[in-house]
């Protein structure tokens, strides 16, 4: 039977049991949480605009290749998304596992809703807006993860983007 029955003894206060309290492993204990550099809906740069309307296997390859760290390539993350888009139309299935790769890398809120809600809903905005953070952090996304890393100078982080300023469109 829940809750466990308490013994009460004379003059000590019934204190209810926790629920549903979050626990968190000691590793997620001291990370600090960042916020998206831009909103979902926030404005970029017109080429990546259209580049993400007319061909999002571009931008989700660019996006692919710098989150997995090189491990994979553009042209086959784009590949793959394309042709899962082509047979099913079910891309964002593919795309939301690397929204979560990137939120997991940089410590950045499940915002505004789930990975899996925000591709499936608005999959050009999300592709956009992880972009544009992957940019704000200092990535030149045409380069690739090897010309990044090549250019990258030695003790120069990759991991903060400018301040958001509220108040803003974003």
């Amino acid at each position: 039977m829940y809750p466990p029955k308490q013994e009460t003894y004379p003059n000590q206060p019934i204190v209810p049991p926790v629920i549903g309290a979050p626990i968190y492993p000691a590793s997620m204990q001291n990370v600090t949480r960042q916020e998206w550099s831009s909103g979902l809906f926030g404005c970029g740069d017109c080429g990546t605009y259209w580049m993400t309307c007319c061909c999002p296997c571009i931008t989700f390859g660019r996006i692919a290749e710098i989150v997995d760290q090189g491990t994979s390539s553009c042209a086959t993350s784009g590949a793959i998304y394309a042709l899962i888009a082509y047979l099913t139309g079910f891309q964002w299935i593919y795309s939301f596992a690397y929204r979560s790769k990137l939120r997991a890398q940089y410590s950045l809120p499940e915002d505004p809703c789930n990975d899996c809600l925000v591709h499936c809903c608005c999959e050009p905005c999300a592709l956009r807006q992880e972009y544009r953070e992957l940019q704000n952090r200092g990535f030149d996304m045409a380069l690739g993860w090897q010309e990044n890393m090549a250019r990258r100078q030695p003790g120069m982080a990759m991991t903060a983007p400018p301040p958001v300023q509220h108040g803003m469109m974003q």
